[in-house]
């Protein structure tokens, strides 16, 4: 099978749906090995059993829990012979303004957005010493680059791990083994559709990527190390001016609401109109 990944054992995270099983079928078509890993049992095993029971085995997993992601990585080293690249792409968003948040949810945006990718990282780093190099590629935000109201939480975490990751791969530079950080905006997958309504309007001046998309940046940071890639690709340019000129945000926020407000309802109603029913 030709491919940049033939013989390449890969470990993914939040694979059973949207980004990671998009990551997941590519990485296979490319001549990849994997372990996927989720929460949800069913959707997990049925994302490998299309992808074949020769390339891909399923491993519930929870990865808020620390022994979980160890005994993850273990099964890795006894299915496939070790891991040359973890993807760490399992999130968890509940937006709102902080005050409607649980400190249940709070913490649980926490240890699933950032302490767990920081965990695995660190379990992983034996088995890729021990497979002669490798790379790690954490899925974060643009919400990492610019904060947003009503997301502060979720921002935080996604601010943390890109800081993390980037000083991560610094530290493992001399050793062969490369940090990568895939930073999309809006994505089409289920991890938003039923929150339609809490997504800011701002989010929608943006292109909104498929999960496809977001998979190839993964690929491509996995084969050439790249430090960081946005989906879309020009969007952190956007996002870094936004970040360099907080006034001019600020001023022009009624502007961008109001726009924003308009390309969320086209996008609501080209969502409705190609499923011939009402959408949310």
């Amino acid at each position: 099978m030709a491919g940049r990944f033939v013989g390449k054992r890969v470990v993914i995270t939040g694979a059973s749906a949207g980004i990671g099983a998009a990551a997941a079928r590519q990485f296979a078509a490319e001549g990849a090995q994997l372990i996927l890993a989720a929460r949800g049992r069913p959707a997990l095993e049925r994302i490998a059993s299309q992808i074949g029971a020769d390339r891909a085995w399923a491993v519930p997993t929870d990865v808020k829990d620390v022994q979980a992601a160890a005994a993850l990585l273990d099964r890795a080293q006894t299915h496939l012979g070790g891991i040359d690249i973890l993807v760490n792409n399992a999130g968890y968003h509940a937006r709102g303004p902080l005050e409607t948040r649980t400190p249940e949810e709070l913490t649980q945006m926490v240890d699933v957005n950032l302490r767990a990718p920081i965990i695995l990282c660190r379990l992983a780093l034996p088995y890729l010493r021990r497979a002669g190099g490798g790379a790690i590629v954490n899925v974060a935000s643009l919400a990492g680059w610019v904060p947003s109201a009503e997301a502060a939480t979720y921002c935080a975490t996604k601010s943390g791990l890109r800081a993390f990751s980037m000083a991560l791969a610094e530290e493992l530079e001399p050793d062969g083994i490369t940090v990568s950080l895939v930073s999309p905006g809006l994505v089409d997958t289920e991890f938003f559709a039923g929150q339609i309504e809490q997504i800011a309007p701002q989010v929608f001046l943006q292109p909104i990527s498929s999960a496809e998309a977001v998979a190839d940046a993964i690929l491509a940071c996995a084969h050439d190390g790249r430090a960081e890639r946005t989906a879309p690709p020009h969007a952190g340019t956007l996002c870094t001016l936004g970040y360099v000129f907080p006034r001019a945000r600020r001023l022009l926020r009624p502007v961008i609401a109001w726009r924003g407000r308009r390309k969320k309802q086209q996008f609501i109603n080209s969502k409705r109109r190609a499923a011939g029913r009402e959408w949310r």
